[in-house]
């Protein structure tokens, strides 16, 4: 964890046993903590400090004896909770997406935490131009003079620690660039999917800036829905996607899109 409170890097042992409680949780509806001590294997004690670091980053409530889950949509938009998840598989799509990307382009980056990972390998890619609404994207290039950074404004939200909302879509029109590279929270073989409709907006406006449009998709997004549409599969250039996506469904996809397999680390 950062100073910020965030997590960053692989994941250690205790962030995979909360991300393991909190998955449970949500699965189930609520759970005690006799219950997830014979989950995890570990001391109530142990179990008591994760569900108060749950609490606090509000991915879960306690109650006397257990603990529930939030509703979902609050769950799943949680940056802190979102940092902490399927790092390593992000960290492999990102990589295989900045291949995708050349000195000189102009990218535009959501706030998505695949795209935080890609932020990363892009700031020693310089000379680019990225755009994002993202704070903690900003702040990953933010001491790198060979990127030109443009910050895109709007009404801050604490939940994704970025800007949204109609004045970050307005900024978002005036702009046009080479490589938009976005997430989101589900998909299927022919639709993308976000529970947020303010999220939608602007991830739409993104995608119609760009000339070349990526999704960067791990596969616990796949066969999946929620409740927005945000566009299909086929207006993607290119899908980036992890080691163990189902072969049925890569074919399927491979019929929409460009797909890339992203080799796992090691």
């Amino acid at each position: 964890m950062n100073t910020t409170g965030a997590w960053t890097g692989t994941a250690r042992p205790q962030d995979a046993r909360r991300q393991t409680i909190a998955e449970h949780v949500l699965k189930r509806g609520s759970a005690t903590v006799a219950e997830l001590v014979e989950l995890t294997e570990v001391s109530a004690m142990t179990v008591h400090r994760d569900l108060d670091e749950l609490a606090r980053r509000g991915v879960l409530r306690r109650f006397r004896g257990g603990v529930s889950a939030l509703p979902s949509t609050v769950f799943e938009s949680n940056l802190d909770y979102r940092l902490g998840v399927h790092v390593a598989q992000k960290e492999a799509i990102a990589a295989a997406a900045a291949e995708l990307v050349e000195p000189g382009m102009s990218v535009m980056l959501d706030d998505s935490t695949t795209a935080l990972a890609l932020a990363r390998l892009l700031a020693t890619l310089g000379p680019l131009t990225v755009v994002t609404n993202a704070r903690h994207i900003v702040d990953v290039f933010i001491e790198h003079d060979e990127i030109r950074l443009i910050g895109l404004g709007g009404e801050y939200s604490r939940t994704h620690d970025s800007y949204l909302g109609v004045p970050c879509v307005e900024a978002i029109e005036a702009l046009s660039v080479d490589m938009v590279l976005v997430s989101t929270s589900a998909m299927d073989a022919r639709m993308t999917y976000h529970q947020e409709q303010d999220v939608v907006l602007v991830k739409r406006a993104m995608l119609r800036s760009g000339t070349r449009r990526t999704l960067m998709m791990d596969r616990s997004k796949m066969s999946r829905t929620a409740l927005h549409r945000l566009g299909p599969v086929a207006d993607f250039d290119h899908l980036v996607v992890d080691e163990g996506v189902d072969a049925d469904a890569l074919a399927e996809l491979r019929e929409a899109t460009d797909v890339r397999v992203a080799p796992a680390a090691g």
